[in-house]
């Protein structure tokens, strides 16, 4: 079963650069900063005791594109910032990222993670949440060190958001009721908190105007909702296995993403009954998983999950208006093309 949607046309058919090719276009313009981000991680996961940098190692090293810290870079470079702090900062997002990723792992139990073992498949959950809790720690470091407040005050409040995001998302795990509201809930705190964080330093260091700040915050939460809500199809998409990823995973766990809350609502009492016995109850047979496609696609969920994307990435692009335009700009623009492209 395949999704088929018309993809990099506007509205009046001009073709739009590919997402791949935004995402080049954005890793040139902050290519040489990136790499400084990246001998700063290495800097700092430095510890005399061996484990912590192995396994932080291990994580970052496995094929991540750095989208997080790449959004500090191009939003101070959009700011017209020259200075240095925008590099640290970003070292500390993907450190914030890196860490959350190390929880989440545990969390959901997962083996794979873009194709490579995870930490905890590899080392165990014990070692996997204290190197998490190590690399928060250095973020927090970093975080003192730029000695701004307000930079203080936005990437700490984000990792509070994050790890409320997380809570609730367990007090939703295997419950078919949870309403679009609720799940949009979760998203905003646990993925689009980090990314509205990310960006909007990017004005901070620059001293850029309140308004400036504001719309880099918005464009990196809409960007961080469309990307999740991405994910969200992915999982039920046969590319999934090209991201290391076998397709079904969340429906195995009993997740209740998007689409499940959506197929569910605009079910019959017979389908709500197929969901709850193998999302709630988590009792799965063979051939659930094909049915669970038959089901999603029934009630197009994983096509309006895809059109929820595109408005809160919409709602990205308009964030940025108030910027001139230039090659950064573009960039930023075709990066939300990026995270919605990966659906197809």
């Amino acid at each position: 079963m395949g999704l088929v949607v018309k993809f990099g046309e506007d509205k009046k058919g001009a073709r739009r650069k590919s997402g791949g090719d935004a995402l080049a276009s954005l890793l040139a313009l902050v290519e040489e900063d990136l790499g400084r981000v990246n001998e700063s991680i290495l800097r700092r996961m430095e510890s005399p005791v061996a484990l912590i940098p192995q396994l932080a190692g291990h994580l970052i090293a496995s094929g991540g594109k750095r989208l997080r810290p790449m959004l500090t870079l191009a939003a101070a470079k959009l700011c017209g910032y020259d200075g240095e702090r925008h590099i640290q900062l970003a070292a500390c997002v993907e450190f914030i990222h890196t860490a959350t990723l190390l929880h989440d792992d545990v969390v959901d139990d997962s083996d794979l993670r873009r194709g490579v073992d995870t930490a905890n498949a590899i080392w165990g959950n014990k070692p996997s949440v204290l190197v998490g809790d190590f690399l928060f720690s250095r973020a927090f470091e970093l975080m003192v060190e730029d000695g701004s407040l307000d930079v203080l005050s936005i990437l700490s409040r984000a990792s509070s958001v994050i790890a409320e995001g997380e809570v609730l998302q367990l007090t939703t795990a295997n419950d078919t009721d949870t309403t679009e509201d609720q799940y949009l809930e979760v998203v905003s705190a646990k993925t689009a908190a980090l990314f509205a964080a990310a960006c909007q330093i990017g004005a901070v260091v620059a001293g850029r105007p309140h308004a400036e700040e504001k719309a880099l915050e918005s464009y990196g939460k809409n960007l961080g909702i469309a990307f999740q809500l991405i994910d969200d199809v992915l999982d039920y998409s046969a590319k999934q296995a090209t991201l290391g990823k076998a397709v079904g995973d969340d429906f195995r766990d009993g997740k209740i993403t998007l689409p499940i809350v959506l197929a569910f609502r605009r079910g019959n009492d017979q389908e709500r009954a197929f969901w709850r016995r193998t999302l709630e109850q988590v009792n799965q047979t063979d051939g659930d998983l094909k049915e669970a496609l038959r089901l999603l696609h029934k009630h197009d969920a994983l096509e309006d999950t895809v059109a929820r994307a595109r408005h809160y990435g919409a709602m990205a692009r308009d964030a940025l208006a108030l910027f001139p335009s230039n090659a950064i700009k573009d960039a930023l623009i075709g990066i939300v093309d990026f995270c919605i492209e990966r659906a197809y």
